[in-house]
């Protein structure tokens, strides 16, 4: 029997939060969240699980970076003007359209969307896991206390890698071998030795 906080491909879904074109220059190792969310995309692609974007005032901030936004496809982004997602409405449709138990939140920034996200989604009852290296801020201390806050207000803190594996849960498939081959591959403009 798999662990409570361990993740599963039932009942879950992937959150994008506005990892945007402004956000590029500004945000602390934004290349490897972008990198390490379009890795979440493409796992959970393979289990053919949920995913919702955000884009927050693209007019001001732009639209999702190139490497993301390739990833997502047809997706469509929700825009909003909240910081928390769980308080637009488009966003909360969606969501409840879905019927989700339990939600990968990645994105930017850790303190603030993504923390309000987080903290909104736990308050419906919705197991969060949020992968450490997926999410970013300007300011490493402001990362590093957002983690903190969201995991003792119940989120799982995770990694990309970590939330991969679990979602597979057995060696030997199609599904396992496609994450394996995903966690190996680098990503673009993210040097891994």
């Amino acid at each position: 029997m798999i662990h409570p906080d361990c993740l599963s491909p039932r009942g879950a879904g992937l959150v994008v939060i506005d990892i945007q074109e402004r956000f590029a220059g500004v945000i602390a190792e934004f290349g490897t969240v972008a990198a390490n969310a379009v890795r979440l995309i493409r796992g959970f692609r393979v289990f053919a699980t949920p995913i919702m974007v955000t884009e927050q005032y693209p007019k001001g901030l732009g639209r999702t970076v190139e490497p993301v936004r390739a990833g997502l496809g047809a997706i469509q982004a929700i825009e909003k003007m909240t910081i928390s997602c769980t308080l637009e409405e488009a966003f909360m449709r969606r969501l409840s359209e879905q019927a989700l138990e339990t939600v990968v939140v990645c994105g930017i920034e850790t303190h603030v969307c993504v923390n309000q996200t987080v903290l909104g989604l736990l308050n419906q009852g919705i197991k969060v896991h949020v992968p450490a290296d997926a999410v970013g801020s300007r300011k490493a201390f402001d990362h590093q206390i957002a983690l903190r806050k969201m995991e003792r207000a119940g989120a799982i803190i995770t990694t990309t890698e970590m939330c991969l594996f679990e979602l597979a849960e057995r060696a030997g498939t199609a599904e396992f071998k496609e994450i394996q081959r995903l966690v190996k591959e680098p990503p673009a403009g993210e040097n891994r030795e």
